[in-house]
């Protein structure tokens, strides 16, 4: 399910990178987000929850993540049609190295020495694949537009960060496909904002294009809860980094796009520091459940 999820949300970036450079990022996200809602409503009729999946007790909360989930695509699809699909996807692997550090200053969770390295080190990977794009702002034409993308996609990674403990917030409370429906439904509502400063007329091909792509989104959030309901999040999480695998062939067949050195070495270390991450919240999930364990009577 984890895998499918990754295919699903790799064919909705390639499809989004397909439909051209010349579409606002804010028509994008309308046509990712209203689109996206055709599988996840048929799923929950399916399932005849989707009812019960209107129902919240926490819509200031959904608003909060809406609205930074909604900024947080709009940046990342501009990064998306300005940057070779391999390096997008491999900056917004910054994004989970943010959640840490907002989870430890917002939440106050306790992050030890361990995690705090690998952040470090993983934001290490995330510049040196960054750097050679934020230097092309002197050459102009292409160049400026691929160091605006970088940026916005680092941007767009940070707030995602904000996203994800916003998240985990609304986690305690509400059921997982009320928060997929929700974010679907305010980040449609939220990207029509954008429209009086100017959609482009698209042509029937470019809108079947964006269509595949909102409902490629919608499948891939289906089937992202199903893994995390099959399997614990440290077994599922690692991976979300074969993307760049099936990306940097994608972007080679359709695109020509070859990967360079430094986007090969610092997606490596990124992942690598992505993956102790998840190894270690996994090692500190089983010495709660031993110390609640062992401080729980015995029957």
């Amino acid at each position: 399910m984890k895998l499918l999820s990754v295919m699903a949300f790799l064919g909705m970036q390639t499809f989004i990178k397909a439909a051209g450079a010349g579409i606002p990022a804010g028509q994008i996200t309308f046509y990712r987000s209203f689109f996206a809602l055709i599988p996840i409503f048929v799923y929950l009729a399916m399932r005849k929850e989707l009812a019960s999946a209107f129902r919240t007790s926490s819509f200031t909360g959904h608003l909060k993540r809406g609205t930074l989930g909604m900024i947080a695509m709009v940046m990342g699809f501009f990064g998306l049609i300005h940057l070779p699909l391999p390096d997008a996807i491999a900056i917004g692997y910054a994004s989970p190295l943010m959640a840490v550090i907002f989870a430890a200053l917002i939440l106050k969770e306790k992050v030890r020495i361990y995690r705090w390295t690998a952040v470090a080190i993983g934001i290490l990977g995330v510049l040196i694949i960054s750097w050679p794009k934020l230097t092309m702002f002197e050459q102009g034409g292409m160049g400026a537009n691929e160091a605006t993308g970088a940026i916005a996609v680092l941007l767009s990674a940070v707030i995602g960060g904000l996203a994800m403990v916003q998240t985990r917030q609304l986690v305690k409370t509400e059921k997982t496909f009320t928060i997929v429906l929700y974010f679907s439904l305010l980040s449609a509502a939220f990207s029509l904002i954008s429209l009086p400063f100017g959609w482009n007329g698209l042509s029937w091909e470019t809108k079947l294009i964006l269509i595949c792509a909102g409902i490629c989104g919608g499948l891939g959030q289906i089937f992202l809860t199903q893994s995390y309901r099959l399997a614990d999040v440290s077994t599922v999480a690692p991976f979300d980094y074969s993307s760049i695998i099936f990306g940097i062939a994608i972007a080679y067949v359709l695109f020509g796009d070859v990967p360079t050195w430094q986007m090969l070495l610092g997606t490596a270390i990124t992942v690598s520091a992505g993956i102790f991450i998840i190894y270690r919240e996994h090692q500190l999930g089983l010495e709660r459940k031993a110390a609640r364990k062992a401080s729980s009577p015995s029957t």
